[in-house]
């Protein structure tokens, strides 16, 4: 009766324990971003000498946006941010609607080397990134591309191989009998698709999404290398990069330029995670 009881008691607190546990665990990768952020509001005249930059007397005191006010004023961060959005924008949606359509015709379409060509289209997650780039860039620069949005953006717009996958996997897992009944008052694939599959998979398009944006946000690779210079398309990673190389001993208005890039993010986790939590799927779960 005692080890019953005490088997209770155990499995009341494992909730608990686990909740400290992932707080604890928050808390220790928030911090640093906590102390960078609070280190890019503390005013250039107020840092203690000897390169101390994360001491206490650099924290405590009244923010200054001094260092924010530099980046955007002498270091093109405006067209960086507004250059980071669109791409992040247009290769998103270019991402995800194609990978939508693809998804859907390997899941429910019948034809003939449909699954050869799916698996032969997932064989290219395998290839390295980084063997892509002289290619690419190769391909882009004959075309003119080079140091310009079209090319920062032309090569990734069109579907992702893991989007594929992700949403092909959760399109087969619909009920058969729904789909049969939308095709039996008439609906075309298109509205089938647009009315009814989209619909029951909105968290899994909603987590598709956010994984998406983030990826492009903090894309580094092929902006540096297509667009690098300061009066072309350069993106906030890469106009960061280039801060920390040409003033090494600058840090908060490193920190400043870090927290401008990790912010847009961080608000939309916080989206994401809302319009997750408030999804049908996840209370069935």
């Amino acid at each position: 009766m005692k080890q019953h009881s005490s088997t209770r008691s155990l499995a009341r607190l494992r909730p608990t324990l686990l909740a400290i546990v992932l707080l604890l665990a928050a808390l220790g990768c928030a911090a640093p971003l906590v102390v960078g952020a609070a280190i890019s509001l503390t005013p250039a005249a107020h840092l203690s000498p000897g390169g101390a930059i994360f001491a206490a007397e650099n924290i405590v005191g009244a923010p200054s946006w001094e260092h924010y006010a530099t980046l955007f004023s002498q270091h093109g961060f405006t067209a960086s941010f507004w250059i980071t959005v669109a791409a992040t924008v247009v290769i998103s949606a270019g991402q995800c609607a194609a990978s939508t359509l693809a998804a859907y015709a390997f899941a429910r379409l019948r034809f003939p080397g449909k699954e050869p060509l799916f698996w032969l289209y997932m064989a290219t997650m395998a290839v390295p990134a980084i063997t892509l780039v002289v290619p690419l860039y190769l391909g882009a620069s004959s075309l003119g591309l080079r140091g310009t949005f079209a090319g920062l953006v032309v090569p990734f717009v069109l579907g992702s191989p893991f989007a594929v996958f992700w949403l092909r996997q959760s399109f087969r897992r619909m009920p058969q009998e729904l789909l049969d009944a939308a095709q039996l008052d008439g609906a075309t694939h298109w509205r089938t698709l647009v009315s009814v599959v989209l619909p029951a998979n909105r968290s899994v398009l909603a987590v598709l999404g956010f994984i998406t944006v983030a990826t492009q946000w903090n894309s580094f690779l092929w902006p540096s290398v297509i667009a690098s210079s300061a009066n072309g398309a350069r993106v906030l990673t890469v106009a960061t990069a280039a801060l920390q190389s040409q003033y090494q001993s600058n840090w908060p208005l490193v920190l400043a330029a870090t927290t401008l890039t990790l912010l847009p993010m961080v608000v939309a986790f916080g989206v994401g995670a809302l319009v997750f939590a408030h999804s049908p799927s996840f209370h069935r779960h």
